[in-house]
């Protein structure tokens, strides 16, 4: 995949968080930043980071729990899966959310 390519396919998966957080009922904001970032902000001021990491070709998120880097695991970039443990990214994404809101939530993949 080539970096246009990447950033298409990350730019695409972000705007899925996106939608998946407002449908969520999560007690966040979020903002979208320049450069393909998405920072969410907590009631006790933690935020989670998601970035698209062009030159690693990964997804990255920042959280209370750690930082986890996801590679698209084919050409369309539907599905991405951690380098760590093969977590998939939503579902990490929706642990990292309920550890740091105190609730549980659940993203559903759009």
């Amino acid at each position: 995949m080539d970096e246009r390519e990447f950033n298409a396919s990350a730019d695409a998966m972000l705007a899925r968080i996106e939608q998946a957080l407002e449908e969520s009922g999560a007690d966040l904001d979020f903002e979208v930043k320049q450069g393909g970032v998405l920072e969410l902000e907590f009631a006790d001021g933690s935020k989670i980071i998601i970035n698209r990491h062009t030159a690693a070709r990964e997804i990255w998120v920042a959280a209370k729990s750690g930082g986890y880097h996801f590679k698209a695991e084919a050409p369309d970039g539907y599905r991405w899966t951690s380098s760590r443990d093969d977590g998939e990214l939503f579902s990490v994404l929706a642990r990292c959310i309920s550890e740091q809101s105190g609730a549980a939530i659940s993203l559903a993949d759009h």
